[in-house]
């Protein structure tokens, strides 16, 4: 597999979802969030888009959010419990593998994802890191986790005109959990852990304000 072309294709990918606004369906709204669906084209499910104003400047977002060992992000993401790195494949781009907690009381178990994620700048001063799942000799499925797969996924960081002090976060969740979930799990659980995702968040810019 070509891991450069793969991460190419996916940030493209991803600034496609970030661009086209047809066929989006609300299906959670909050305060700080808004959180919409559609049918995914990669798979038998759907692609969920969250959308809203952090308060934190750009910089300080992404130093939350950035994909890196003993990054921070494993700190406040109820929903990530381990970030290790597979592969460096080239200064922006990597092989990495997720470990996520049991969630929805129980029902679903621990999983673990393989990914290539890479990280994009762009001229705006936008940042986003876009991920997808890859097979990789080194890391095979392991006792006591579900191999689940995630779809281009990723999240924009977006700086707003006129107030340094506000970004703009665009996430995009699109991942098969595998195993044998009732559909009516994960269609409810992905909105909700896309709102306690921007909660979180928000809790981890203001514990940095108070440093």
């Amino acid at each position: 597999m070509d891991y450069i072309q793969t991460a190419r294709s996916v940030e493209d990918r991803l600034l496609s979802y970030r661009q086209d606004d047809t066929g989006w369906k609300m299906c959670k709204r909050t305060r700080d969030v808004v959180v919409h669906w559609r049918p995914s084209c990669e798979f038998a499910g759907c692609v969920y888009k969250g959308e809203g104003i952090v308060n934190g400047s750009p910089e300080k977002v992404w130093d939350c959010l950035k994909p890196e060992i003993n990054g921070a992000r494993v700190n406040w993401d109820s929903n990530l419990k381990k970030f290790e790195l597979v592969e460096q494949v080239a200064e922006d781009v990597m092989i990495c593998r997720t470990v996520t907690p049991s969630a929805a009381m129980g029902i679903i178990s621990p999983r673990d994802f393989v990914d290539i994620v890479s990280v994009k700048h762009y001229d705006d001063g936008t940042v986003s890191s876009n991920a997808t799942n890859v097979c990789h000799p080194s890391c095979p499925p392991q006792a006591g986790y579900i191999r689940g797969f995630n779809h281009p996924c990723g999240c924009f960081c977006v700086p707003v005109p006129g107030d340094p002090g506000k970004t703009q976060l665009f996430s995009f969740f699109q991942t098969d959990l595998g195993g044998l979930l009732p559909r009516s799990v994960v269609d409810s659980f992905f909105p909700s852990s896309m709102v306690e995702f921007y909660n979180n968040l928000t809790k981890a810019l203001k514990s940095l304000k108070g440093r």
